[in-house]
């Protein structure tokens, strides 16, 4: 771990990208980074002040019982965005009901006069690892299969296909990424992925063939590596228990329930115009839609969610009150499970979330999302019961640190408000 940065020494940053020379003849985009930077801040940021201190009058009175308006905060979400030379920026609040706070600012793309609104589709990146684990964790509850269920057991009709250390491999391994996937994906076989036009779960088979193969790169569950490979079989999984795609199996267990209507998969927005924001390179270039926009299907259950940030916002809340209240026919327990990391002191990474101690907020969990293009944080601390999420349509370095300083910014207005009058 990699600790201080120059907003005060206050925050660390999860470091874990290989060397470019071992990404060098990938064709298409850069893939994700082999560890999604998850920035952890140690204490709310302050920034500005006097924004913030408005900000906090205006969520202590919407405390009040009566019902309040949604609070406006892109007042402070713009001169973060400017300092840190973003396109767009997008930020929200949340409380065990979904947003209480959103501001947008900037434009959909760079060179484009359309503003981002805050009813705009962003890219989630790696924080659709928490979905695909909750989408596990509802079949589970609906016994189609279990966190101890085993490769072997869900690929028997493969078995003289698969290597024996991989057979014992459960899915909780492979969503906690203990399973001994290597955390980065052949590049050769990056490649027909990505020039691949086969449906998204023929592409996944054919990912977990060619990871099946060869032996597990380590000993499972002796060792952390994030691994989308990983989390892409865990999505395999899933669809061979319900007899169903993931992409309709996400949308009908997790989007349509939580009200995400608008939620979908890949670069959001068409070719015919600026209709939703473009993602833009860590260079400031934007980047049109088409391959070169994300990662391919194969990887969907790792990274290629995008949804409004409201829509998002209510998925979070699910998970704010889900191990006080459950949720989606899902009991407490199942939240607990999913929020915990395993017993076995490798990593404080859970089920699509890392599990860590802050001041601000006690027991917080965490997870950042990336596929270069894009950026999005979220915070959440089910013990104060509210959260931040954060997103832009940029990638790269100056991308994490905007998103550190904007939630560093709501989440500082948040634990102010408590200095109200009521």
């Amino acid at each position: 771990m990699v600790r201080g940065s120059a907003l005060g020494r206050k925050i660390a940053v999860r470091r874990g990208e290989r060397g470019a020379a071992s990404r060098a003849t990938v064709v298409g985009p850069p893939r994700f980074p082999l560890r999604p930077r998850a920035l952890v801040l140690s204490e709310p940021l302050a920034y500005p002040r006097n924004m913030l201190t408005n900000l906090a009058i205006a969520l202590g009175l919407a405390q009040a019982p009566s019902p309040a308006p949604t609070i406006d905060v892109a007042a402070i979400l713009e001169p973060i965005r400017v300092e840190h030379d973003m396109p767009g920026l997008v930020a929200a609040i949340i409380d065990v009901e979904g947003v209480v706070a959103i501001g947008a600012c900037g434009v959909r793309e760079r060179g484009n006069a359309a503003k981002l609104e805050i009813t705009d589709r962003m890219h989630l990146g790696s924080c659709t690892k928490s979905m695909t684990a909750t989408l596990a964790a509802v079949l589970v509850e609906a016994k189609k299969l279990a966190f101890e269920t085993t490769v072997g057991e869900s690929f028997a009709d493969w078995s003289t296909d698969i290597h024996a250390d991989w057979k014992p491999v459960t899915l909780e391994q492979l969503l906690t990424h203990r399973a001994g996937a290597s955390g980065d994906i052949e590049p050769k076989l990056w490649a027909r992925l990505f020039e691949s036009s086969d449906a998204p779960r023929a592409q996944r088979e054919q990912l977990a063939r060619s990871v099946f193969g060869m032996a597990p790169q380590f000993p499972p569950g002796t060792k952390f590596e994030y691994s989308n490979a990983g989390i892409a079989i865990a999505g395999l999984m899933l669809e061979r228990a319900a007899d169903q795609d993931f992409e309709a199996l996400m949308s009908a267990q997790l989007f349509a329930p939580l009200g995400m209507q608008r939620a979908g998969f890949g670069p959001p927005g068409t070719k015919a115009g600026i209709d939703e924001p473009r993602g833009h390179r860590s260079d400031g270039k934007p980047v049109g839609i088409g391959r070169g926009a994300d990662n391919p299907p194969a990887i969907a259950p790792a990274g290629r969610v995008h949804a409004p940030l409201e829509e998002w916002g209510s998925y979070a809340a699910l998970h704010l009150r889900g191990a006080k209240d459950g949720g989606l026919g899902m009991t407490p327990a199942a939240f607990t499970r999913m929020h915990a990391p395993p017993n076995d002191g490798l990593d404080a990474y859970a089920m699509g979330w890392m599990s860590l101690e802050r001041t601000w907020g006690g027991r917080v969990l965490t997870h950042s999302g990336s596929n270069t293009m894009w950026f999005c944080v979220a915070w959440l601390a089910p013990e104060k019961g509210f959260g931040v999420l954060v997103a832009m349509n940029q990638g790269g370095e100056a991308a994490t640190k905007a998103a550190d300083a904007a939630a560093g910014a709501l989440i500082g207005a948040w634990t102010k408000r408590a200095e109200v009058p009521r």
